[in-house]
């Protein structure tokens, strides 16, 4: 069941400086992973994994901090 729609009229806008860092907060993770040859290399190793895969497994671990992150801030 969906919730009742709200008019446009009674909406609350959400705050031009609020919007920006939840933007920046999504967007981190993304730049992050997006420019390749940051991470596309071998060493340092860490327990014999490359370091192109230790910081995927990272950023799969930190993507979802960042969101709900954006999450607070649009929410609060």
């Amino acid at each position: 069941m969906s919730a009742p729609a709200v008019p446009s009229s009674q909406r609350k806008r959400l705050p031009t400086r609020a919007a920006v860092v939840a933007g920046l907060l999504l967007l981190i993770p993304l730049i992050a992973l997006a420019i390749v040859p940051v991470y596309s290399r071998e060493t340092p190793k860490l327990w014999g994994f490359p370091f192109f895969y230790w910081y995927a497994i990272l950023w799969t671990l930190l993507a979802p901090v960042f969101t709900y992150s954006a999450y607070l801030v649009i929410a609060r």
